[in-house]
């Protein structure tokens, strides 16, 4: 009976391997999810309409960006007279109440520069200043929310203003694309990530019925929809745009993605800037996380957020970083208890992470084939030297035996125990010490090397780690219910539209 005990335990850690695979398995029915948009979306309901829209955009110190970005709101191929800029200026110390300025003479009745006395409360209490007096006369029958640096192309508000032809629309996100140009090798890691996490993800949230979150750079919402959620943002969250998504679904109205709505934004060029964005992104996941609690796994008819598949998208991406040091936990206790049962829940879980890394990086490149040329050898990289070794070390382990042992005999490291031990334990430690290694990449970043160093620790490690370590931060950050800050990440005017 103890053998059956000791027999049962080890297939629970097997089972806690095989775990380790369910985002990538996640990621890649989303992917699947893709097929079905030619068939489940929403241009049966579309047709060309206008309503007077009025783009809110919040603004701290954005001198450099939102001069450009006014003017190109300005020559959307939209009527111009739908169309009013609300600048809301959050106490700015840099020259921006002068571009603003000279924004609102050069375009009359159509750039209204409002600045707040007191700032730095947020994000959410800046657009809340602006909403307030947008909603008080009946001018506005569509509000756009988007960045001071974010550069709209001439037709992507009218392809998103088409949905709101359905009354049963809330609200429609665009696909914001990184562009940097040249930039440099985060920024391009961020702009395949944008491929697979909006230009496929949120394709096949259209088909499942079920938004994550409206881009907080490109989120077009109807009055009435505004009014329903009681004509403010919400502020008690460093995630406003979710809970935004959220809110409008469950009170019955529809969100779309519209992929065609091309918008261009300047993203981090450095890991500490990152760093603050997604840390304020992931805490905001956690805190959506937690209100909702009630919501996960309880399917409704008004919507589809309570839906099983829906529940495992979020929950794969948002428990990623416990299920790594899981699976690392579990095969480091059966290698030292049960080896061949260790090899293979190790051979099963690596099989399956080549098969989907294979399907998810060749799809991604299709769906967006100019940034897939920009950002293809980010693609192939994405998961890091390490990982993609271990993929090949797993789907072909003849291949290392031989030169591994030449390799540790001649450095005379070749003990009784064999070199495979050493090695073995280090690719089973790894998928939860790679985040340690992602976060080195961040500390080192503004040290003498760290112009060298991090960008090779963030090629050897992932860019998926670096989320990753980013993600179980953000759990410490709110186990310790530390301040809720904004940490503005800078914008310098690096956007450029390719042609």
């Amino acid at each position: 009976m103890g053998h059956d005990l000791i027999d049962g335990g080890d297939w629970v850690l097997v089972i806690l391997v095989i775990v380790g695979a369910f985002p990538e398995l996640a990621a890649t029915w989303q992917f699947l999810l893709v097929a079905g948009h030619f068939r489940r979306h929403h241009y049966d309901a579309c047709a060309p309409v206008f309503p007077r829209t009025a783009i809110l955009i919040p603004a701290w110190n954005e001198a450099a960006v939102i001069g450009a970005s006014i003017d190109r709101l300005m020559a959307l191929e939209y009527p111009r007279e739908a169309l009013r800029i609300y600048l809301v200026d959050d106490a700015s110390t840099d020259q921006t109440p002068e571009v603003a300025a000279a924004k609102a003479a050069q375009y009359p009745g159509h750039v209204i520069h409002l600045r707040r006395s007191k700032g730095g409360q947020g994000k959410a209490h800046t657009l809340n200043h602006g909403l307030a007096i947008i909603l008080e006369d009946d001018w506005m029958e569509a509000l756009l929310i988007t960045d001071a640096d974010v550069i709209f192309t001439p037709d992507s508000l009218r392809k998103m203003t088409r949905h709101l032809a359905d009354p049963q629309v809330g609200a429609v996100t665009a696909y914001i694309k990184e562009g940097s140009r040249p930039g440099n090798y985060l920024t391009r890691f961020i702009g395949y990530e944008y491929i697979t996490a909006q230009a496929a993800a949120r394709r096949g949230q259209n088909v499942l019925g079920a938004t994550a979150c409206l881009a907080g750079g490109a989120q077009l919402h109807t009055r009435a929809n505004m009014d329903a959620l009681g004509g403010r943002i919400d502020t008690s969250s460093l995630a406003e745009d979710t809970f935004t998504t959220f809110q409008t679904q469950l009170l019955g109205r529809r969100v779309i993605f519209e992929p065609h709505a091309t918008v261009w934004a300047e993203e981090p060029g450095s890991i500490v800037s990152l760093w603050k964005q997604r840390l304020r992104w992931a805490r905001g996941n956690v805190q959506v996380t937690r209100r909702y609690r009630k919501l996960w796994f309880r399917p409704s008819r008004g919507h589809r957020l309570g839906s099983v598949s829906f529940g495992i998208f979020w929950f794969c991406l948002f428990l990623q970083p416990v299920v790594m040091i899981t699976c690392s936990a579990a095969l480091l206790t059966l290698y030292f208890g049960n080896f061949p049962r260790a090899w293979l829940a190790f051979h099963l879980l690596w099989v399956i992470n080549a098969v989907t890394y294979i399907f998810i990086t060749g799809f991604a490149l299709l769906i967006d084939p100019k940034i897939g040329r920009h950002t293809w050898r980010q693609a192939v990289l994405f998961p890091g030297i390490i990982n993609l070794s271990i993929i090949i070390y797993s789907c072909f382990p003849r291949l290392f035996r031989g030169p591994l042992r030449e390799f540790f005999i001649s450095a005379h490291l070749y003990q009784a125990h064999g070199h495979r031990g050493w090695v073995i334990v280090f690719i089973y430690a790894w998928p939860a010490a790679s985040m340690a290694v992602a976060y080195l990449a961040k500390v080192a970043e503004p040290g003498r090397l760290g112009r060298f160093l991090s960008p090779l620790l963030v090629y050897v490690v992932g860019y998926g780690s670096l989320l990753c370590a980013c993600t179980f931060a953000s759990y410490v950050k709110e186990l310790r219910k530390a301040e809720m800050t904004w940490d503005k990440t800078e914008k310098t005017g690096k956007v450029v539209i390719p042609t």
